[in-house]
């Protein structure tokens, strides 16, 4: 047993032995997209199209967590039909947009997925963000969180969102559980 005060030392610098702990139990990673699967940034055209980049480690990981075993899904304040299409691509089917209450949509992934609060990862970078990360196992925020929330996370990734925080994410989820050497992803 590792003491509880003790640290790891991981790819992305030391990792408290809790936070690995917690990560071990987690069957459902959900993701926020607006500053965590994306910079924040939203790109508009004469048109009115709206554009988003994406990274491809952050879709790599994911592609690792999915074919492990580990849920994801995406819960995101905004509707955007090409956050359909990047969730189509990256083989996401719980996906929930538009959604002012983010508990909503989280207490019907619960019953969906009979999984409990504390087997849940949520990733996220502001105050709409915390009232789902207060009720799962792990709560993570990203590098650029809002100041608020940083303190309240049990983890902040040392990346920020849009950059492959995800994929930090993702890396310590299957280190902790023995399943990253066997991750099998795709660049996409």
């Amino acid at each position: 047993m590792i003491n509880a005060g003790a640290s790891l030392a991981t790819c992305y610098g030391p990792v408290s032995a809790q936070m690995m702990s917690q990560a071990e139990n987690i069957r459902l990673l959900i993701l926020d997209v607006d500053g965590v699967l994306s910079d924040g940034l939203i790109y508009m055209g004469n048109n009115g199209e709206e554009l988003k980049a994406f990274n491809v480690r952050d879709g790599y990981g994911i592609r690792c967590a999915l074919t492990s075993g580990i849920e994801v899904a995406i819960i995101t304040g905004r509707k955007a039909k090409l956050v359909e299409d990047r969730c189509e691509t990256l083989g996401i089917t719980h996906l929930y947009q538009g959604q002012s209450d983010k508990m909503v949509a989280f207490r019907d992934l619960l019953g969906k997925l009979a999984i409990a609060p504390e087997n849940v990862a949520y990733v996220g970078d502001d105050l709409i963000d915390w009232p789902v990360m207060a009720e799962v196992g792990l709560s993570v925020a990203v590098a650029d969180a809002h100041p608020l929330l940083i303190p309240r996370a049990d983890y902040v990734t040392r990346i920020n969102g849009g950059r492959g925080a995800v994929r930090e994410v993702c890396d310590l989820l299957l280190l902790a559980q023995g399943k990253l050497d066997e991750a099998k992803g795709q660049s996409i």
